[in-house]
């Protein structure tokens, strides 16, 4: 696994690190999630909570308070409960307390059974443990998942924030997105930040938890360390 942080820009500290998919070798995402199939999908999910899990307290997240947001395959849960005895033996055992635990499920990922879903979803919660949609405004649902369901947090898309510092759509839809997430009382994450123009308008949008290579990059079997921005913060329109 690597770590990145997603951080909060009020105080300057990791609120939690997102774990991500690597082979052995380092390899990225795509090229392990393409050996996943229906056969081992099931096998892959649980070994990736695992090595999550037990990657984040060999790397020191224990030493503070953020939390460990592990993404998650809707499609290899067919029971909330059986499927997360692995992932609760793994904390206990590592001694991550498992109310530091978010389970992050993408948007790109198809999802057949939406009522599905939203067992996981609901089931997850009543457990304790946080949940996220990531990648959100580049998939197959969109508002209409918002609408059937609501996790604790919402991962907006890089695309949506690549360039909106130029980009009026986008900064409008962003806005967007924010007041609806708000009345709904989701917490709203930006992804993928690069550049401090895009830092500024998210902060100016009153974005608090925000995730990209400004910050920090992903590190590979370490927590990396956070560089925050010296900015101007501009006020939303």
């Amino acid at each position: 696994m690597a770590f990145q942080p997603i951080v909060d820009v009020e105080t300057g500290r990791p609120f939690a690190y997102e774990a991500l998919v690597r082979g052995a070798d380092g390899a990225g995402a795509a090229a392990v999630l393409a050996q996943v199939t229906p056969d081992n999908r099931y096998a892959f999910d649980q070994q990736c909570r695992v090595a999550a899990i037990e990657g984040a307290v060999a790397a020191g997240i224990l030493d503070g308070d953020a939390r460990l947001s592990i993404n998650f395959l809707p499609n290899a849960v067919y029971s909330p409960l059986a499927c997360i005895q692995l992932t609760l033996r793994t904390a206990h055992a590592t001694g991550l307390p498992t109310d530091r635990l978010i389970f992050e499920f993408t948007e790109n990922e198809e999802m057949a059974d939406t009522a599905h879903v939203k067992s996981i979803v609901e089931s997850y919660a009543a457990m304790g443990f946080g949940t996220a949609v990531d990648d959100f405004g580049a998939g197959h649902a969109g508002l209409a998942l918002l609408a059937r369901f609501q996790t604790d947090f919402l991962k907006l898309d890089m695309d949506l924030i690549r360039d909106i510092d130029t980009s009026l759509p986008r900064r409008m839809i962003v806005e967007g997105v924010v007041r609806i997430a708000r009345s709904l009382g989701i917490t709203v994450i930006a992804e993928g930040i690069e550049t401090i123009a895009e830092y500024d308008v998210l902060r100016g949008l009153g974005i608090r938890y925000i995730q990209g290579y400004l910050l920090a990059r992903p590190g590979f079997r370490c927590l990396p360390a956070v560089t925050m921005p010296a900015v101007r913060h501009v006020t939303a329109a």
